[in-house]
């Protein structure tokens, strides 16, 4: 039988099937736990009007401390719609983000070709930006966009100081201030304070349901209500004022009221696998200690090495990882995200360090 990283999409999920321990997220996703997450007595909405659309929004809302909320079925789409609402409303073009921003590497450049945006990378891909980043560029931009926390960097997010001026920095320019927010339930847990306290730095903020949360697909944009109006009329033009979304916001509503409370503990836990690996040969935490509830492992192994280690433990042992590693400009070392949830709080960090150790062994 091949290797992992060689096995068919198929494959991966028969072994990952047989599997009974598993180390990121959640665990397996099913459609059975999926559905579970949605109540029998749900009250359905129309055409996201009304019933557990209306209720999730207004919930979202009051948890960030906006005045409206709209259900979006996806991240793409909700983010395009509220920095073309920014835009329009400024009369420029121009985005300024990070340079490993979601809307530049995972959209098709949708924000480009379909919104006529313009994308403006500042600082560096391998660090956070900073003030001096911002303070280099000299045309007024529509928005600055900032991802708390910046997951392709481990989790990584700025000091409320720092954070703030960057802020400051776009609002003297006349730009709206604009949160991906995909993990701010995450990054909350990482600044100990309520996600209201973080939201109500910035003027729109989109929040995702299925990642920390688990919850099926869908997210929501907060903010000013007239904002929140004009997403609604761009989630219509694009298609996402789908006849029912109740399916998808009722699984939001139950995980966000069962999973935001488990947050800090599963900071606490993520901090204490750091600990556990500190000293393990081969094994780079980042950022360590880890600031939220994620962190990446820089591990000391070639991808063919790491995708037989983590068969091994998949077939042996029952225990599933990562069917392959994310390279890194050193071909001997690989990287992983570890994201910290219920499957990862049953276990524990010793449990953690035995597993990652298996992962070097080749």
């Amino acid at each position: 039988m091949p290797a992992t990283d060689e096995l068919s999409l198929a494959e991966q999920a028969a072994l990952r099937g047989q599997c009974t321990v598993f180390l990121a997220g959640h665990g397996p996703v099913s459609a059975v736990a999926l559905l579970a997450t949605i109540p029998a007595d749900t009250a359905v909405d129309r055409y996201g009007d009304g019933g557990v659309v209306a209720e999730l929004e207004a919930e979202v809302a009051g948890l960030l401390g906006q005045p409206a909320a709209a259900f979006v079925p996806s991240g793409t789409m909700a983010q395009q719609s509220v920095l073309r609402v920014h835009a329009d409303r400024r009369q420029r073009r121009t985005i300024v983000f990070h340079p490993m921003c979601h809307l530049l590497w995972h959209e098709d450049q949708g924000f480009e070709r379909l919104h006529g945006l313009t994308g403006r990378p500042a600082g560096d891909p391998n660090r956070l930006m900073t003030i001096d980043d911002l303070t280099a560029i000299a045309e007024p931009p529509a928005a600055l966009l900032l991802e708390l926390p910046q997951r392709d960097l481990g989790g990584q997010q700025p000091d409320r100081a720092d954070l703030e001026a960057q802020i400051g920095w776009a609002r003297a320019r006349g730009a709206a201030v604009h949160l991906d927010g995909a993990r701010l339930w995450e990054s909350a847990a990482g600044y100990d304070q309520p996600p209201g306290e973080i939201a109500a730095l910035f003027d729109t903020v989109y929040v995702s349901f299925y990642k920390g949360l688990g919850a099926l697909a869908g997210c929501c944009v907060a903010g000013p209500a007239d904002i929140v109006a004009e997403v609604r009329e761009w989630r219509h033009r694009m298609g996402g004022t789908l006849f029912g979304l109740w399916p998808n916001a009722a699984s939001a509503l139950s995980c966000l009221r069962r999973r935001l409370p488990l947050m800090p503990g599963y900071l606490s836990h993520a901090r204490e696998i750091a600990a556990a690996l500190r000293d393990v040969a081969g094994v780079r935490v980042v950022p360590d200690p880890p600031q939220v509830p994620m962190m990446h492992l820089l591990l000391s192994t070639t991808p063919d090495r790491f995708a037989a280690a983590a068969r091994r433990l998949a077939v042996d042992q029952q225990i599933w990882t990562w069917p392959t590693a994310m390279t890194t400009v050193d071909p001997t070392v690989q990287r992983v995200e570890l994201s910290v949830g219920d499957a990862t709080a049953a276990l524990s960090p010793p449990e953690i360090r035995t597993i990652i150790t298996a992962l070097l062994a080749g």
